[in-house]
């Protein structure tokens, strides 16, 4: 076959379908002077290639630097994903970067995500417990947790289920092999917020917050997409929800702005703002008249800037009656804030995430040779210095950690590559302390006498 292809998202006339089976197609960013021989060379021994092409410019029939693979089965595709992004064809190449390429039907154009390939979707009888399904399923790799639907009302199994690998190629395993009776998907991930389907909230709601009565009819959550919840409106993710939330800020809040704020959304049946108990930091509670309205506050108010540069945390909030639980969310999410704004010491909090972190183990030498450098992407905000250090050191032979100056992102050294592989594991596409993290290989320098960038 001719290696010039017409479309971006991969195809050239083939009588293949090359989104049989989904997800089995790689999208490959390389060198120019890269051939599809060499490309096999490298990825023929992760599995079956059914075909490998270089897009060409069909003017000059030069190289663009982009290329696909296509593989016999999904796994094959992510085990190719797993080892070779980051790492060289050659010596004398850049490091690649290695995607699964989204299927040519998608109305998605977001990539497709590491972590959106780990998750299963499963049918099961009622019978089956968490652990019914740990026995099931763990032959085929390392499984993070596992979960079963149930009606929140009633308590009783809806018959189905989510499977959480380590890694993507354990997923599309298990899919592949699992007996045709759990009838085992990839789990569609939940719509991200900020898409490009998705309004500019933000800047139409810090413009009118004060004036409520002219832009109330932007947040009626009567439109809203209610996808990620079940008809009693609990998470199909096992969020608790409720009527109530609870905001946080690392500034003081006024009660007239934040009820300005949350009246927004229609529904609001009263907004209080916490007396101020621990150093300068605020808390609110607020009620809707319903369910549907406080997921939809949630949804567009957590991690809005209100003021500008000032991050508001929105969580659900069921205090027991008693305000028991109210008191240990606030307290905790303060000095969750506390410890990312530099204002409390690693030994004076606990890290809130959603990755299993193990226990923190002490630093290599600063003077020790880096055998590999991971490259970190923080959302929305970066982690302060600290924090960074504490989570990425729990892996082992950690040399340091840097931030650059201005931009989101940062660089974590080791002197294993062991140890880094098990942080990218770990960490990439987790929360912690309120930040996503993307981590991944970092390329080498092209220029090792080019100046460090200067760090905090």
């Amino acid at each position: 076959m001719s290696d010039t292809i017409e479309d971006r998202s991969g195809f050239r006339p083939s009588t293949q379908n090359l989104d049989d089976p989904p997800n089995s197609r790689v999208f490959l960013v390389v060198s120019k002077s890269s051939s599809v021989d060499t490309i096999r060379g490298r990825f023929s021994k992760y599995g079956d290639i059914q075909d490998i092409w270089v897009v060409k410019d069909k003017h000059t029939n030069e190289s663009k630097g982009i290329a696909f693979v296509k593989y016999a089965k999904s796994s094959q595709a992510c085990r190719a994903l797993e080892r070779m992004n980051g790492r060289c064809l050659t010596d004398d190449t850049k490091p690649l970067k290695v995607f699964i390429a989204q299927s040519r039907g998608s109305s998605c154009h977001r990539d497709v995500e590491y972590e959106d390939l780990t998750k299963i979707f499963i049918v099961i009888p009622i019978s089956y417990t968490e652990g019914d399904v740990m026995d099931k399923f763990k032959e085929y790799g390392q499984i993070q947790h596992c979960s079963i639907m149930k009606n929140k009302a009633t308590g009783e199994r809806k018959g189905c289920g989510f499977v959480k690998y380590l890694k993507p190629s354990q997923a599309a395993i298990a899919i592949e092999n699992c007996d045709r009776r759990f009838k085992a998907i990839l789990a569609k991930p939940r719509n991200k917020a900020g898409s490009a389907t998705e309004p500019d909230y933000h800047s139409s709601a810090r413009r009118d917050t004060m004036a409520p009565e002219h832009t109330a009819a932007m947040y009626s959550y009567e439109q809203f997409d209610y996808s990620a919840y079940d008809k009693s409106g609990e998470a199909r993710t096992q969020e608790a929800v409720s009527k109530r939330l609870i905001v946080v800020s690392r500034l003081p809040l006024v009660q007239e702005q934040m009820y300005s704020l949350f009246n927004l959304v229609s529904g609001l049946e009263y907004c209080e703002v916490q007396p101020d108990l621990y150093m300068s930091y605020g808390v609110a509670v607020i009620q809707y008249q319903n369910i549907a309205a406080s997921i939809y506050a949630k949804y567009k108010l957590h991690g809005f800037e209100y003021p500008p540069g000032n991050r508001l945390g929105v969580t659900f909030l069921n205090d027991g009656g008693d305000g028991t639980d109210l008191r240990k969310m606030a307290s905790q999410k303060k000095a969750a804030q506390a410890y990312e704004r530099g204002y409390a010491t690693p030994q004076a909090m606990q890290l809130l995430s959603d990755a299993i972190l193990p226990a923190c183990k002490k630093k290599a030498p600063s003077d020790s040779e880096s055998k590999e450098r991971l490259f970190v992407l923080f959302k929305p905000h970066t982690l302060t210095i600290d924090v960074m250090e504490d989570v990425f050191c729990r892996f082992g032979n950690l040399i340091e950690v840097f931030l650059v100056r201005g931009k989101n992102l940062g660089y974590a050294k080791y002197t294993e590559k062991s140890s880094a592989d098990e942080a990218i594991a770990t960490l990439h596409g987790k929360t912690v302390n309120g930040v996503k993290l993307r981590v991944t290989v970092a390329e080498s320098p092209r220029d090792k006498s080019n100046k460090r960038q200067r760090t905090y």
